[in-house]
């Protein structure tokens, strides 16, 4: 039996290249997979994250919409509908300077400042004189009593609408609640009186009014404005 032959040394150092180029090449693939592996695992940790995020924001708008009170809608203008309890006067219009003695307590209509009050609602009492000018142009004066329940107060503002409304405390009220309109005035003793939301359906943006669908917005802002 013949022995084998020797390696010769060239091909040694060729077979050693061969290996080392092949342990390069297993080395390499290696590297990439624990690359593309990595890569897999923090793409999907980004979908999960941009998933939770996403339904978070969801969540976040959802509560907001839910928890934010909503205005109440009306319809502008009324049908003649007459409710009980509702006063009627003959107030003139115009312009003056200086405080004016109102014939109603608080007032609906008269003479007013040339300036009117910019609808939203008041933490302290408003000048009569702007709030007139308001109910000229077709606005809701809701005025309550001071001492007025914080839980009457929020259940009241849950039934205004979102404009031509104006809210606001007022000293020596004939009721715990007033609601005035030009001409006009409803009291009552609670925020769920029934009569509420009907007196906004007969007397909000009312036509019936010296100036209807005057701005109520872009003049005097009084102490106190919250919204």
């Amino acid at each position: 039996m013949s022995a084998t032959p020797p390696v010769p040394p060239a091909v040694k150092k060729q077979l050693s290249v061969k290996a080392q180029r092949a342990a390069e090449r297993e080395r390499k693939l290696a590297e990439f997979k624990k690359r593309e592996a990595r890569a897999k695992r923090n793409r999907r940790i980004g979908i999960w994250s941009a998933v939770v995020g996403g339904v978070a924001v969801v969540g976040l708008i959802v509560a907001a919409i839910v928890l934010t009170p909503q205005a109440a809608s009306y319809s502008a203008g009324g049908d003649g509908t007459k409710i009980e309890g509702v006063e009627t006067f003959e107030n003139e219009a115009g312009h003056v300077e200086g405080v004016v003695d109102y014939a109603q307590t608080p007032p609906a209509g008269g003479e007013h400042n040339q300036m009117w009050l910019n609808c939203g609602v008041y933490e302290q009492p408003v000048p009569n004189e702007n709030a007139v000018h308001s109910l000229e142009h077709g606005a809701i004066w809701v005025t309550y009593d001071s001492d007025l329940p914080a839980a009457e107060l929020e259940a009241l503002k849950k039934q205004l609408p979102s404009t031509y409304v104006v809210l606001s405390p007022f000293d020596d009220l004939p009721s715990p609640i007033v609601l005035s309109g030009w001409n006009t005035q409803l009291a009552v003793d609670a925020a769920d009186d029934e009569r509420i939301p009907t007196f906004f359906e007969e007397y909000w943006k009312s036509q019936n009014v010296p100036e209807p669908g005057a701005l109520c917005t872009g003049a005097f802002d009084a102490p106190g404005k919250v919204t």
